[in-house]
C-alpha cells in the first residue's frame, strides 16, 4: 500500500504504514519544493527518484553515534599530515554536482534533485563540507538539517581519503554544536568503517522527534579544527 501525493503538502505517518513498509517505499508523487522536502525530513522520509518522485522510510536506518566514531590508524596518519583544507558551506553547488557524477545505481542525483537541494541550501536548510588540496576541490559531503538532526545525502572524492576527512570534520562540528542525530539512510563500506550502524525505524523516528525539538547551528567558513591534536577526542 503506497500513498499517492498530489499538490497538497502532506505525507502519511510512517508508523501507521509499518506493516506495508518492508522495503521502505511510502509514497509516490508530489514535488521537490522546499516546503515538502523540509516536511519529509522532519518525518524521517527522503526522496530517492524523480521520475516518478518516490518517498522512502526504510525499516532499518543507518546512523552515526557522535560519541562512537572509529578512526583507523591509517586515517589518523592522514589527519595528522593535514594535507587538506576543509570549509563549510563554501561551495555547495560544486559539491552536489560532483556527487551527481559518482557512478551509483539509478544515478539518483538528477538535475531536478540538484535544483531542489540548491534551493534548500539557499534557504539555509541544506549544507556542505568541502575538502580542498592546493586550491582544488577534491572531496565533499552534503546533507539536510532539521532542528538538531542532520541527514547526510552523499559524498565524493577525487583524492584518496578526501571524502573521509570532510565527513569527519562534519561529524566533529555537529557534535560540538549539539546535534542529536546523524542520519545516513543506508550504510556503505566507508561509513561502516567509521562506526555507522543500523537502528530500527521506530527507534529512529523516536530519536528524530526529539532531535527536531532542539536546535543546532551549522558552521560557515574554514574549519577551525586541528586534526592532529583534536580528533583523538572523538
Amino acid at each position: 500500500m503506497v500513498a499517492f501525493l498530489e499538490k497538497q503538502i502532506w505525507f502519511p505517518e510512517p508508523r501507521l504504514y509499518d506493516r506495508y513498509l518492508k522495503e521502505g517505499l511510502l509514497a509516490v508523487g508530489g514535488d521537490l519544493s522546499v516546503r515538502r522536502l523540509k516536511l519529509a525530513y522532519e518525518k524521517g522520509i527522503f526522496p530517492w527518484t524523480d521520475d516518478p518522485i518516490t518517498w522512502w522510510c526504510p525499516q532499518q536506518r543507518g546512523v552515526f553515534e557522535l560519541h562512537k566514531i572509529h578512526i583507523s590508524r591509517s586515517l589518523r596518519r592522514v589527519l595528522k599530515k593535514q594535507r587538506f583544507d576543509v570549509t563549510f558551506n563554501r561551495a555547495f553547488g560544486e559539491v552536489i554536482e560532483a556527487c551527481a557524477k559518482v557512478p551509483r545505481p539509478g544515478g539518483w542525483i538528477t538535475p531536478r534533485f540538484i535544483r531542489a537541494y540548491q534551493q534548500m541550501h539557499d534557504q539555509g536548510c541544506a549544507h556542505s563540507v568541502e575538502c580542498w588540496h592546493e586550491g582544488s576541490l577534491v572531496g565533499g559531503v552534503y546533507g539536510v538539517q532539521v532542528g538538531a538532526a542532520f541527514a547526510g545525502e552523499s559524498m565524493f572524492y577525487r583524492v584518496s581519503n578526501a571524502s573521509k576527512v570532510a565527513l569527519l570534520h562534519l561529524l566533529r562540528a555537529l557534535r560540538d554544536r549539539g546535534c542529536r542525530l546523524v542520519d545516513i539512510q543506508m550504510l556503505t563500506p566507508v561509513t561502516q568503517s567509521l562506526g555507522a550502524h543500523y537502528i530500527n525505524r521506530d527507534t529512529f523516528l523516536d530519536r528524530l522527534e526529539i532531535a527536531c525539538s532542539h536546535t543546532c547551528t551549522f558552521p560557515t567558513g574554514p574549519s577551525q579544527y586541528d586534526c592532529a591534536s583534536q580528533w583523538s577526542s572523538l
